[in-house]
């Protein structure tokens, strides 16, 4: 069994071209116990945004908190707490936060996509 609160993981700047004011969280993966998966929580402040990019790999999301924007393959689509997305692999997607506060998500990618 794995149990941990998401305060007392580590929080990783993301530095990819094109994202802007983003903290990832790696909560539950291979090194937990659940090979093959990775779930991650993003956290975006205001003003910021995930950089404009496909890969291979599919990815599952789940908004916990705050408001934005999910770009995908050319349309957007407004988002809150209790909404999902799945971006299929290959898809040109990105999250931005358009609200005044942070925009939470989580993402489960298959062990390849946690770059």
């Amino acid at each position: 069994m794995y149990v941990e609160s998401a305060q007392n993981i580590k929080k990783i700047s993301v530095n990819a071209p094109g994202a802007l004011n983003v903290i990832k969280q790696s909560l539950v993966g291979p090194a937990q116990g659940w090979e093959g998966w990775v779930m991650r929580l993003f956290t975006v402040a205001p003003g910021g945004q995930t950089p404009r990019h496909s890969h291979s790999w599919p990815h599952i999301n789940y908004i916990v908190s705050g408001e934005g924007t999910v770009y995908l393959n050319g349309r957007e689509q407004n988002v809150q707490p209790g909404y999902s997305a799945y971006v299929p692999g290959g898809a040109e997607h990105q999250f931005i936060n358009r609200g005044q506060q942070d925009f939470v998500f989580i993402c489960i990618v298959p062990e390849e996509g946690d770059v």
